[in-house]
């Protein structure tokens, strides 16, 4: 079985490790979102990349779901003692992440290749790939302006009201071949239950990301990362909310109509199983939360099992 997840952050990442706990590496890809990705200090930042990278190796700060376990921000409070801008969060031990990358950017290296080798430096078993080698960031039309995507989650704390969404340059991103093979060749496809506007949104957007999903003749399960009208992590709600799209399970299962063949929904939504039906997909509901390494890799097998 050959197994292709789409994933952005924490709730993706979480999938992730149990798919990683019931596959083998050479059974499970993940193709990461790189949309949320920023440059700072003259470094290229990935927190979708890895935020993957560090849960798959099980170096994650577990009370937060991303970042290094037992980090410290020494450089990070210097930086503000000159006057620098300190309100990303680049631990010391991340932060050789960065560098790493970068110089292996600058040395011609690809996001693929370089997104590969912190995999195997860092002990990741399965292949974890970028949705793209270019920098295409969301940005995000406001009611205080227009932001980088960190810029709102971070900086501003999902404050402002948001009007649109904006992936730049999406429509020159292309998609990294070693990702068309592992899709020409997967049996299923998971969408992990990370946010659909800001986490999977951007990676459908990259132009024919969509159709070589969809032309996967194997089941593509969607998992719902809200719960009751609420996102299990993140700002994914109120996205849909100010966005004037339905802030429920069935809002998202609408959003990937004609992509997905299959819903999983919560236990506590099962009332939106018919809904979600008339939208063309086969609906299982189950425990979604994944509070624990148990229940991660219960969800991973009930998503196995449909495909």
């Amino acid at each position: 079985m050959r197994i292709v997840a789409l994933a952005g952050g924490i709730g993706g990442a979480k999938l992730a490790l149990g798919l990683s706990r019931i596959l083998s590496a050479e059974e499970l890809a993940i193709v990461g979102n790189t949309g949320d990705d920023i440059e700072l200090f003259g470094l290229r930042v990935c927190p979708d990349l890895d935020t993957l990278v560090y849960t798959l190796s099980g170096l994650v700060d577990p009370e937060r779901g991303w970042g290094l376990r037992g980090d410290t921000f020494h450089c990070l409070e210097a930086l503000r003692s000159y006057g620098l801008p300190g309100w990303f969060q680049l631990g010391d031990r991340d932060l050789a992440t960065h560098l790493f990358r970068t110089r292996m950017l600058n040395e011609g290296a690809d996001l693929v290749e370089v997104t590969l080798e912190v995999c195997r430096r860092l002990g990741v078993g399965p292949r974890l790939l970028p949705m793209t080698n270019g920098y295409h960031p969301t940005f995000l039309e406001t009611d205080r302006g227009k932001l980088h995507l960190q810029e709102y989650l971070v900086r501003e704390k999902c404050r402002p009201e948001m009007r649109s969404i904006v992936y730049r340059d999406i429509e020159k991103a292309r998609i990294p071949e070693a990702v068309l093979q592992l899709l020409s060749q997967a049996d299923g496809i998971v969408i992990c239950p990370s946010n659909p506007l800001i986490s999977i949104g951007p990676i459908l957007a990259v132009p024919g990301f969509r159709e070589a999903v969809s032309a996967i003749s194997g089941a593509r399960v969607a998992v719902s990362p809200i719960v009751a009208g609420e996102a299990i992590k993140g700002p994914a709600a109120k996205m849909l909310g100010e966005l004037g799209l339905p802030v429920s399970a069935a809002g998202v299962a609408s959003l990937y109509r004609g992509l997905a063949t299959h819903f999983i929904l919560d236990n506590r939504d099962a009332e939106l199983q018919p809904q979600v039906e008339r939208l063309g997909m086969v609906v299982s509901t189950r425990d979604t939360i994944m509070s624990g390494l148990k229940e991660k890799v219960d969800l991973a097998e009930g998503v196995i099992e449909l495909i």
